[in-house]
């Protein structure tokens, strides 16, 4: 399709995107798993899928001094990465206001945890992928053996001083849905930061659909996690305390951000030096390329250009999207997330891929009115 044909019906440039507050950085391709749902389809690979790492210092450096506050380090899987430690320390040094470090933990060694600990990384977030309360749901994401690691994980961590920096991200799956509230009790136990979970995307390893697949919740599914979210205190108190799951919360109507996505704000480098919009507008017609040789700056200055129509389709999505008109949430919903769509159904001019789960939440538990 041509790219003018994602951004009609009216493409006139929008120009107030917002500049950007968070970078995430794709440190590397390499990872130590090939999980069945891979947004980035990330394996073990030879080094020459990590990034240099002058580039990647260079990056962070111009990120600072265009004002920056967030970086986010990730993969594949940073950690295979020689450089990653050193990264995130000079990002300190240098006024970047909080890191996040996306990472499976299975790399986590005694030495490693301790080396973390010693570097003085006061707003480091440590994220470790958790795809169930049980090997079971999380070996069918991971591998065989991955939860087990994964714990033995956690425990190196605590016992480094650092559990209550880890934060557990949750992909929300048809099969490992009704384990969230065990997930939430186990980071309790664990004096773990908190549980965010977010719904599987049709990308990556996930893109083809077939019986044996991963395959994300149904409507059915998210209803019943709220009708014992609401007969659960203890769920409710957890969930309250540490978790972060958006179907809970849809009912409440959350109001729209006013200027539209906000996707400019929070671009998204990969390892071969693509930058996207966003991690979901990861779309090739929308990439910047060779972003390791232009420099940061340049690239955002090509990446303005290039983004600035989607600005416009993300603000008249809603209006002109059939499956809004009578959807009791559209007010609050606006089509969902454009890089889901995206992601989906191959076009921003379309419903994201939680429409039917949205529309049910939003028929069972009718928000007020804003």
């Amino acid at each position: 399709m041509h790219q003018n044909d994602h951004l009609a019906p009216n493409s006139h440039p929008a120009r107030d995107l917002r500049p950007p507050t968070t970078l995430t950085l794709a440190i590397t391709d390499d990872c130590n798993l090939a999980c069945a749902h891979c947004w980035m389809d990330s394996a073990p690979r030879p080094q020459t899928a990590h990034a240099a790492e002058w580039s990647i210092l260079s990056m962070v450096e111009q990120f600072a001094e265009l004002g920056g506050e967030h970086l986010r380090i990730t993969g594949g899987e940073p950690l295979r990465h020689p450089g990653w430690l050193r990264i995130l320390q000079f990002a300190a040094t240098i006024g970047i206001g909080t890191l996040t470090l996306q990472t499976n933990g299975l790399l986590f060694t005694e030495q490693l945890a301790t080396r973390l600990r010693r570097s003085c990384l006061p707003n480091l977030s440590i994220q470790i992928s958790i795809d169930g309360a049980t090997a079971a749901s999380h070996d069918q994401v991971r591998g065989a053996g991955s939860f087990a690691a994964v714990m033995a994980a956690l425990d190196l961590l605590a016992g480094a001083g650092l559990a209550d920096r880890i934060t557990v991200n949750f992909t929300e799956m048809r099969h490992n849905l009704e384990e969230f509230p065990a997930l939430l009790e186990l980071a309790e136990q664990r004096g773990l930061r908190a549980v965010v979970a977010g719904t599987l995307v049709r990308g990556g390893r996930a893109a083809s659909p077939s019986p044996t697949s991963l395959a994300p919740p149904e409507a059915d599914h998210y209803l019943q996690l709220i009708e014992r979210h609401d007969q659960d205190p203890a769920f409710r108190s957890r969930h309250h305390a540490l978790g972060s799951m958006a179907a809970l919360t849809w009912r409440r109507g959350e109001p729209l951000c006013p200027g539209g996505c906000t996707f400019a704000e929070h671009p998204y480098i990969t390892a071969d030096g693509r930058m996207y919009p966003c991690l979901l507008c990861h779309t090739d017609e929308f990439a910047v390329r060779g972003v390791h040789d232009k420099g940061l700056s340049a690239a955002l200055a090509e990446g303005r250009l290039l983004w600035q129509p989607l600005l416009d389709v993300s603000r008249q999505r809603a209006a002109l999207l059939n499956q809004c008109r009578d959807c009791p949430g559209a007010a609050y919903c606006a089509g969902g997330c454009m890089g889901r769509a995206w992601s989906s159904c191959g076009t921003p001019w379309a419903a994201d891929d939680r429409c039917r789960q949205r529309r049910a939440i939003y028929s069972a538990y009718p928000p007020a009115t804003p």
